[in-house]
């Protein structure tokens, strides 16, 4: 079984990580540039991949909300999302949201591809970035 919470700070190329197991929450803030995205994000792997749907009640819910990732973050992030289509499978419903930057089209357009690959529902989510707190936001 995964740790009960995981919290891993973000640094300027890495994204803020939280996942708690209890509540039934993952959430990705922030910038995701590492020079092999692949060591940052296994043991997020790990942990998802230990998550136990039958801690917690209700639905799985993910919120990804990033300025920013490179090429290979992507492909990690699609990693991810199977997994958290493994813990739908595995009897949980899991709801993904994807904040993203109103005028940033990019990321919008990235979320939706991703989208395309999972069987899960996806909300998404314009932010005015202008208005809002960006510490709080990213």
């Amino acid at each position: 079984m995964a740790k009960d919470k995981v919290v891993i700070d973000s640094t300027p190329v890495t994204p803020y990580v939280i996942f708690d197991a209890e509540r039934g929450l993952f959430e990705i803030k922030g910038r995701s540039s590492p020079e092999v995205s692949i060591n940052f994000y296994d043991p997020i792997y790990q942990y998802l991949d230990g998550y136990d749907v039958s801690d917690t009640a209700g639905d799985f819910v993910a919120n990804f909300t990033l300025e920013y990732f490179n090429t290979s973050s992507t492909k990690c992030l699609l990693g991810i999302l199977k997994r958290l289509s493994n813990i739908q499978k595995r009897g949980q419903n899991v709801v993904i949201n994807w904040y993203y930057d109103e005028d940033d089209d990019d990321v919008l357009e990235i979320g939706e591809d991703l989208s395309y690959f999972v069987n899960l529902e996806f909300n998404f989510h314009p932010i005015d970035v202008d208005d809002q707190d960006m510490d709080f936001i990213f």
